[in-house]
């Protein structure tokens, strides 16, 4: 049995472009509400604690946030990780390079542990996603394993070219035309993924050529072509809600404001 620490990262080095201004970090966006403590009224749900929400679930009790230079709110917000009973910590990071770079401002923190990866400002069922991926972790020697959700935008989405015992092919960035269904949004992965995106973004302390910056998908495809062991399971029948436009935040306001009120 792997007895290594599960971690989960959560990078938070984004400007929020697309839906700026704000009048606090995109992670805090309130979406929906909690009850108290004492059981008696509500209080605001920000989008983040979902995520950390689910991977408490899932027995991890710490994560990392990676933060740009600013997001102070978030460690005011969250602080030691009492209100989700998991220990949390902060780390800086001033790259502006893409979500990669961000993670591996956590390397010398993370280099030994399973990592359990999720991104705060995406919504998703089902509860149990993180249990579901650790449970199938524990079964295959995987390097990576990603959790699959169907999407509906898959211009806007890292598309999963996935074989039928589930080890991924190729990860798709983007594709104006595709036959392909899933995208991935949550993923666990050992030290050597670890290792390998350290080593790749230290190799190449420069964003991709042409306009786009280097993602996460991007690392995996090169993960993939060194012959890492990438699989992927999916772990939801309904596609998960980003909320980085304004189309999609106005979207998550009102269906968590509507599941609210039944």
């Amino acid at each position: 049995m792997d007895t290594r620490e599960i971690v989960g990262l959560v990078p938070a080095g984004g400007q929020a472009t697309r839906i700026a201004p704000l009048p606090c970090s995109k992670e805090l966006y309130p979406i929906g509400f909690r009850s108290t403590d004492a059981g008696h009224g509500l209080q605001t749900k920000v989008v983040s604690h979902y995520l950390l929400e689910k991977m408490s679930l899932a027995g991890i009790t710490k994560a990392y946030f990676v933060l740009r230079p600013g997001k102070w709110d978030i460690p005011a917000y969250f602080g030691d990780g009492l209100l989700l009973n998991m220990q949390l910590a902060y780390l800086v990071t001033r790259s502006p390079l893409g979500v990669p770079y961000t993670l591996d401002q956590a390397y010398p923190f993370v280099e030994d542990a399973m990592v359990a990866f999720g991104f705060p400002d995406i919504l998703f069922q089902p509860d149990d996603a993180f249990i579901q991926l650790l449970s199938r972790q524990r079964t295959n020697d995987a390097d990576v394993l990603l959790g699959l959700f169907p999407t509906d935008l898959p211009e806007n989405e890292d598309l999963v070219d996935v074989d039928e015992k589930g080890r991924v092919r190729e990860i798709v960035i983007k594709p104006q035309r595709t036959r392909l269904c899933y995208t991935w949004g949550i993923a666990v992965w050992t030290p050597v993924f670890t290792r390998f995106l350290h080593e790749y973004v230290s190799a190449r302390q420069d964003p991709l050529s042409g306009s786009r910056e280097l993602t996460a998908g991007d690392v995996l495809q090169a993960a993939i072509e060194n012959h890492l062991r990438v699989d992927a399971v999916p772990v939801s029948k309904d596609p998960y809600l980003d909320i980085g436009t304004p189309e999609r935040l106005f979207k998550a306001v009102k269906d968590f404001a509507v599941s609210q009120d039944d």
